[in-house]
């Protein structure tokens, strides 16, 4: 058994790393940061192969396939991404591009090409981690919120191909809130609400993974700000949103 875990060098991607670790998973674990992958590395109980690339990039996506098609993976976790927080049109365009190219081409390039063998399989997992983000817009993180809606929308999409062809593949996305990570620090934002603990999202979302569910949302308030961004007019939910962002500014 192996999974194949991108952004695994910090956050919800080391504490999936290690959930998998300890379920008897063999991992490939890729994030452009290799001490910290090292480090990890060392914790874990399982065999772990170090993959030091940044997925921004589609070739090296591209490579990372090549490098790896023959491992038999059974479990694909898109995790690496980051967010840019500020008035659009003062935010860094450079720094959004980067956000976009890991957020959504590296995810969706990732997803594709592993898709293809697991349904020639007819087995495996992709797990891809959006946000709560993904549920309406983010005036202040333009940009990360479109790109969150974006991973959720791909993988709904993929879901429904895959029931229509009675598929044993699963795919799931995970959209939590603000999570303890080092996401708040990259992004240059603090949370209003209590964060949750990242090894609690983390075990939530294999466990939900495997029972093939659609979209994983850790913490009763979440799951309530779903239901909430559903129901409320667009002009008003961009007004309450353009509250609550204004409130994160570090």
């Amino acid at each position: 058994m192996k999974a194949l875990i991108t952004g695994a060098s910090s956050g919800i991607g080391s504490d999936i790393a290690r959930v998998l670790s300890n379920y008897g998973y063999d991992l490939i674990l890729v994030a452009r940061r290799k001490t910290r992958l090292s480090k990890l590395k060392s914790e874990l109980k399982t065999n772990v192969d170090i993959i030091s690339m940044d997925i921004s990039s589609t070739f090296n996506c591209m490579e990372l396939y090549n490098q790896v098609k023959n491992e038999e993976i059974e479990i694909l976790v898109n995790c690496a991404g980051f967010g840019v927080f500020g008035d659009f049109t003062t935010t860094s365009l450079d720094k959004e591009l980067d956000m976009i190219d890991t957020n959504i081409k590296g995810l969706h390039i990732l997803t594709k090409l592993f898709l293809q063998d697991f349904t020639k399989r007819n087995r495996g997992y992709i797990l891809n981690v959006a946000s709560a983000a993904a549920f309406g817009p983010g005036p202040l993180m333009a940009g990360y919120y479109a790109s969150k809606a974006y991973v959720l929308r791909l993988s709904e999409s993929i879901y429904g191909e895959l029931k229509e062809i009675k598929s044993n593949v699963g795919i799931s996305t995970l959209c939590p809130g603000p999570v303890d990570t080092e996401f708040n620090k990259v992004a240059k934002v603090k949370f209003s609400i209590k964060p949750l603990n990242s090894m609690d999202v983390a075990e939530y979302a294999i466990k939900k993974m495997f029972k093939k569910k659609l979209i994983i949302i850790p913490g009763k308030l979440m799951k309530l700000n779903y239901i909430f961004n559903r129901f409320i007019p667009t002009k008003v939910l961009l007004k309450i949103n353009y509250n609550i962002q204004s409130k994160k500014e570090g």
